[in-house]
């Protein structure tokens, strides 16, 4: 990859420095991460998870038999297995992760604990296009998308992005997509800036990572991680504690003090919104899951 291809160097590039939130997920983002899915404070996982735990049955019978399951972003695989529970013969896996290290030991678990399941994963990131191997035993096709990931498209590429799900997952597939449309500033905060500091260090595990990688000289404790909230998204962002210079490959950046990077951001989308975006991208909505506080949404429609 040239230095003109390198989202990174780009993103440092840009007028409003950013970074790409694959970043996030390596082994040790990937680690803390899961640390921050068992927070009280993040709700999105908690809510997401009760959801799953109720509805899940009546999913899988509007799904039948010999579903193969497609999950973007497959991660440590907890709601994956909530889900291939309740499937009548599940007939395939495919799991797709940036973390090769936690995808492999996921598919190994899963290829033990259902021996009849055809778990095949991909290695790479689900933002760029990718091929499905093929499922002569599958029925249907169903792409799992849970954990509001959806938001950190841009509106545009979100819809862009489902309708590139609707033409892999075929004219009989399915989609299990979650969604959070909580727009009340306070719990939202909480969830992206934890009073325990682990969403700090995930955030600032990014730096260590481009150090890594670009042969970087970024300080961690030169920066401080920041959630920030204007309808309807939410942001991370790290913030540098002064002026400072920063090499990153052959590039020298320069920050002021309180210049920010963003590091991830996540639309708040209204369930209209949603509905919308499903409807341009060729999805048929046939049930949706709603939580008492009616912030998160898991949305099953077919193709």
């Amino acid at each position: 990859m040239s230095d003109d291809d390198d989202d990174v160097l780009a993103g440092l590039r840009a007028a409003r420095k950013h970074l790409p939130c694959r970043l996030l997920y390596d082994d040790r983002g990937s680690q803390l991460f899961e640390q921050i899915c068992a927070l009280d404070d993040y709700y999105p996982a908690s809510t997401e998870l009760e959801l799953l735990a109720t509805h899940l049955p009546a999913f899988a019978r509007a799904l039948g038999p010999r579903v193969r399951v497609v999950e973007p972003g497959s991660g440590a695989g907890v709601k994956t297995r909530m889900l291939l529970a309740q499937l009548a013969a599940p007939a395939g896996y495919v799991p797709i992760d940036i973390n090769g290290e936690q995808l492999d030991a996921n598919a190994r678990a899963l290829r033990r604990e259902l021996p009849d399941c055809d778990v095949q994963p991909i290695h790479g990131d689900f933002t760029e296009p990718f091929a499905l191997p093929a499922a002569p035993h599958a029925d249907r096709t169903l792409v799992f998308f849970p954990g509001s990931t959806l938001g950190n498209f841009e509106p545009g590429d979100a819809r862009a992005f489902l309708a590139r799900l609707c033409d892999l997952a075929g004219p009989r597939g399915a989609l299990l997509v979650g969604t959070d449309s909580n727009h009340e500033a306070s719990s939202l905060l909480r969830a992206y800036d934890d009073s325990g500091g682990v969403t700090a260090a995930f955030d600032l595990n990014v730096l260590a990572h481009i150090n890594r990688t670009h042969d970087a000289t970024f300080e961690l404790d030169a920066f401080a991680h920041r959630a920030t909230w204007t309808a309807p998204r939410v942001e991370m962002q790290l913030v540098s504690r002064r002026e400072q210079d920063v090499r990153v490959a052959d590039e020298t950046f320069h920050f002021a003090r309180g210049e920010t990077i963003v590091t991830e951001h996540c639309y708040k989308h209204g369930p209209e919104t949603i509905a919308a975006m499903l409807a341009v991208a060729g999805w048929r909505v046939a049930e949706v899951a709603i939580d008492a506080r009616e912030r998160i949404r898991l949305w099953l429609a077919f193709s």
